[in-house]
């Protein structure tokens, strides 16, 4: 019951601040949301049900040792979130929208009364997602729509278990929980690419730790390499990245077709190397993009700058903060409050100043 008088406090709320669009798409928001929540089964009683495959009690049992380690160890303070289990339709729980100008890599930001503004645009339903995206192509823009294995609602709901993080390998399943526990931790309006490096710092430092917790040495391995992989992938992004900025401002200057002509050279050769970075790895990782040749454009290399821009900056403040989880989230709030130009010197002083411990 406090789920739902929570879910039509907001429904009431986005009514009065919203107009009817924005409405509708807080209304899908909601009903998602809610169809997960009604359908969940606690989590204690699927691991006690003989009817229970062997294969899902496991990842169950898991599940509730991560949480453990959450709140012992990484000071996440879980409550009652992923104590319910749901089986999703499909693989991926939301899809987000990205979507960026032809000749800029400055995404654009969605705004929510609650949840301030971010750079991608969450849908339940892909044909959703697919009419918002066409609005955009109309206009030019570079869009990118991708299946999210999950999410987080910051603290405002017990989010649940479901099937996207069951059906991942049991470690990156234990690393997507941290993640989104995380969320609920620290959140800053209107900076996308903050809130989720702090995210995938947690989850890193976390799955490290707890891997050394399990004394399991192949996943640990595994993990080291998937960790170098993403690394020396971000670094070939932020190489593209640098000379996409250069050439978009240019515009004025260059002709729009000669803009355009570079800027795919400039994704082609990002391919090429990418290509190259992964074939010379012998773990079999398909890498963050998935496998070679990627249609890579402006909104993709965006979507995962966010995710991976700050991460070296948060892991050197949690290494700063002699791994004292509530220590580090103290720092890191401490910096979200800064301005915007203050925090982003910070943070990439931060980023200068790490060395990969792994």
């Amino acid at each position: 019951m406090k789920q739902l008088s929570q879910i039509y406090a907001i429904l009431l709320l986005t009514t009065l601040l919203s107009g009817c669009s924005s409405f509708s798409y807080y209304a899908q928001a909601i009903r998602g949301h809610l169809a997960l929540t009604v359908s969940g089964k606690p989590v204690d009683n699927l691991i006690a049900s003989d009817d229970t495959p062997e294969e899902l009690r496991d990842k169950l049992v898991l599940s509730r040792q991560a949480l453990h380690f959450s709140d012992d160890r990484l000071g996440l303070t879980p409550g009652d979130t992923f104590t319910e289990y749901v089986v999703l339709e499909h693989p991926w729980v939301v899809v987000n929208l990205v979507a960026v100008p032809e000749f800029s890599l400055q995404p654009h930001h969605w705004c929510y009364p609650i949840l301030g503004c971010q750079a991608y645009r969450g849908y339940f339903q892909l044909e959703n997602a697919r009419k918002e995206e066409q609005k955009f192509d109309a206009k030019g823009y570079d869009t990118f729509i991708g299946g999210v294995t999950a999410y987080s609602t910051l603290g405002w709901f017990d989010d649940p278990l479901h099937s996207g993080f069951t059906n991942l390998a049991e470690d990156r399943m234990v690393a997507l929980m941290f993640h989104e526990l995380a969320h609920r931790v620290l959140y800053i309006n209107g900076d996308t690419a903050f809130n989720e490096s702090f995210a995938t710092a947690v989850e890193l430092e976390g799955l490290r730790l707890w891997l050394e917790h399990r004394g399991d040495p192949k996943p640990f391995r595994q993990a080291l390499s998937r960790l170098e992989l993403r690394d020396r992938t971000h670094a070939l992004v932020a190489a593209a990245s640098a000379e996409l900025d250069q050439l978009y401002q240019q515009q004025g200057a260059l002709s729009e077709s000669h803009l355009r002509e570079q800027k795919q050279f400039i994704f082609d050769e990002l391919n090429t190397a990418y290509e190259q970075l992964l074939a010379s790895t012998a773990n079999g990782e398909n890498g963050p993009f998935g496998p070679p040749p990627v249609a890579f454009n402006n909104a993709r290399i965006a979507l995962f700058t966010q995710y991976n821009q700050h991460v070296p900056a948060f892991r050197q403040l949690l290494k700063q903060s002699g791994y004292d989880f509530p220590a580090f989230y103290r720092a890191a709030k401490t910096l979200s409050v800064q301005p915007e130009a203050q925090r982003q010197q910070a943070l990439k002083e931060l980023s200068e100043r790490f060395k990969e411990h792994f």
